[in-house]
């Protein structure tokens, strides 16, 4: 790791020389800003661990400078320039959020060591912020080794400062939730409610229920009253994983929620009003849904104020190893677990269309079936017929068919009996059929409620 970069403002030509200078001696990554305009010009947090600003200067002041770094990035550690004796524009200076100043002209030695304990207490300040972000258990651990997962990370971090709500998209395993909890672990809602559902785990007749709310005796069932998914984040931040399977009907509540910051409750007669902010996710091209009258296009772009892309593992696939060795060790408790060369080449070479969470599931069950203290190769699960692939029970199936009637098929005949089949295969569970037939539990409940299929 190389030295943090230093942002050096000042407007005379010999003083900002001569902390170039001692900057660039000392090992520091150091860039030189005339003026303050040029100053705000070139900074970002992503860039610079540290600025050193003249406070007197032409035009924009080093004040300003300090003021609208701080309003940008208020954990940025700065240091002001002050001619000595100005002890009242040095406490004016570190009121308005500077870390320390450093009388002019300066030495080295007092320049130096001004640096380093800025620097040292910011990683202290951003160590004892992880920690309590851990200690909260909303923020999970990402290993990061590409440059394609630093640049989503990157995002991330730069949109939790604000309250626009995050659409995460990527394929399945990916680890979307992962990089919602950081959104939500790094800004101001931190140590609010984070509230998780998936939208397409809960049957279309209880979601709006569960997302909204409802009062007693609002249907059948209702004994007694419910809060919803919103009230429980209200302060925080809810996270909407598989939004592309929101039924068309709640897609409108949710656009209200979104624009207006209240909840209809369910057998409700006012709003309530709520602050949430709103991060969803999904697998599915929601665009193209929305070009097909599938999704709300107006809500699409509500939820898409910024958008975080999660590349698939095989676009990041200098991941694997350390992905691997991270697995291995937390699932393998007080065991120490050797991971031979030929297992890593092995894993690389695999496609991995589970992507992060079939990585996952592989080392469990190397640790698993592992005999001794080194992993085999011999353990992993059989290689996958191809990425994106139908199951393989489903293509033996297919194969077996005879052909296809020349007059023609009738497609939703051909529907029914799959599920009537499967609603047999499986005694009538329709949870179980879904999962077998690989569509949500809602999505089957609507395509036999539409069939007229019961599950007797």
């Amino acid at each position: 790791m190389g030295k943090p970069r230093i942002l050096f403002v000042e407007d005379d030509a010999s003083g900002r020389e001569l902390g170039l200078y001692n900057l660039r001696k000392a090992g520091y990554e150091a860039d030189a800003a005339e003026t303050g305009e040029q100053a705000l010009g070139l900074f970002s947090p992503e860039r610079y661990a540290l600025v050193i600003t003249d406070l007197k200067m032409p035009g924009i002041s080093g004040m300003e400078v300090l003021a609208t770094i701080k309003k940008q990035a208020p954990d940025q550690p700065v240091l002001v320039i002050t001619a000595y004796g100005s002890v009242d524009v040095a406490v004016e200076a570190m009121k308005q959020g500077a870390y320390d100043f450093i009388d002019k002209p300066f030495n080295r030695e007092h320049l130096l060591l001004s640096v380093q304990r800025a620097l040292d207490h910011h990683a202290l300040g951003e160590e004892v912020q992880d920690l309590r972000r851990k200690a909260r258990g909303i923020e999970r651990e990402l290993v990061v080794a590409s440059k394609a997962m630093a640049r989503v990370l990157d995002i991330a971090d730069r949109v939790a400062q604000s309250d626009a709500s995050v659409l995460i998209t990527g394929e399945t395993g990916t680890g979307k939730e992962l990089v919602a909890r950081r959104v939500h672990a790094r800004s101001d809602r931190a140590d609010k409610p984070f509230v998780a559902i998936n939208c397409a785990a809960v049957p279309a007749e209880l979601l709006e229920s569960e997302l909204f709310g409802h009062e007693k005796g609002a249907f059948t069932g209702a004994t007694r009253a419910r809060p919803g998914r919103f009230r429980q984040a209200d302060t925080g931040t809810l996270f909407l994983d598989e939004i592309g399977e929101l039924p068309p009907p709640l897609q409108g509540k949710l656009l209200r929620v979104l624009q207006e910051h209240v909840v209809d409750v369910v057998g409700g007669d006012t709003p309530v009003q709520v602050d949430v902010r709103v991060i969803a996710a999904t697998n599915q091209d929601l665009l193209a849904r929305a070009r097909e009258g599938a999704f709300r296009e107006d809500l699409l772009y509500r939820l898409n104020v910024v958008e975080i892309r999660v590349p698939p593992l095989p676009e990041r696939s200098e991941e694997i190893e350390p992905l691997v060795r991270h697995f291995v060790e937390r699932l393998s408790g007080s065991r120490d677990l050797a991971i031979p060369d030929e297992l890593i080449t092995e894993m690389r070479a695999r496609p991995w269309p589970g992507n992060v969470r079939q990585l996952e599931n592989a080392c469990e069950r190397l640790v698993i079936l592992c005999r001794g203290d080194t992993l085999s190769a011999e353990d992993l699960p059989p290689r996958e017929p191809g990425r994106g692939g139908i199951r393989a029970g489903t293509g033996a199936l297919l194969d077996s068919w005879p052909p296809l009637p020349e007059d023609g098929l009738d497609l939703v005949d051909l529907e029914k009996r799959v599920i009537r089949r499967v609603l047999e295969l499986k005694k009538g569970n329709v949870t179980q059929a879904a999962t077998y037939l690989g569509v949500p539990r809602h999505i089957l409940a609507y395509r036999m409620a539409k069939y007229g299929i019961s599950r007797e």
